[in-house]
């Protein structure tokens, strides 16, 4: 059976109060095979600080002012999963 990979999606903009608790939850699944992409839209918080502390793996995307749609977008175009999953912070 062909090991699966799930690419979550998180857009966030001006996030700090809750990105560490997303990535927490990433990374306590069970499942493995899983490609974390955020995209944050032009935070202006601590929410950058965070992402690059926190010591998981993911890919971050560092947009200006795109809205929740366009980050999306971008998350699954940069996307290499067989399954796409968009969580929120």
């Amino acid at each position: 059976m062909k090991n699966i990979k799930l690419s979550i999606i998180t857009p966030c903009l001006n996030s700090d109060k809750s990105i560490a608790y997303t990535l927490s939850s990433v990374y306590s699944q069970t499942y493995k095979n899983i490609e974390h992409i955020i995209i944050d839209g032009g935070s202006k918080d601590n929410t950058i600080n965070i992402l690059k502390n926190h010591k998981v793996k993911k890919k971050i995307i560092l947009t200006k002012k795109s809205s929740i749609y366009e980050a999306i977008n971008i998350g699954i175009k940069k996307a290499t999963g067989d399954y796409i999953s968009v969580l929120n912070t």
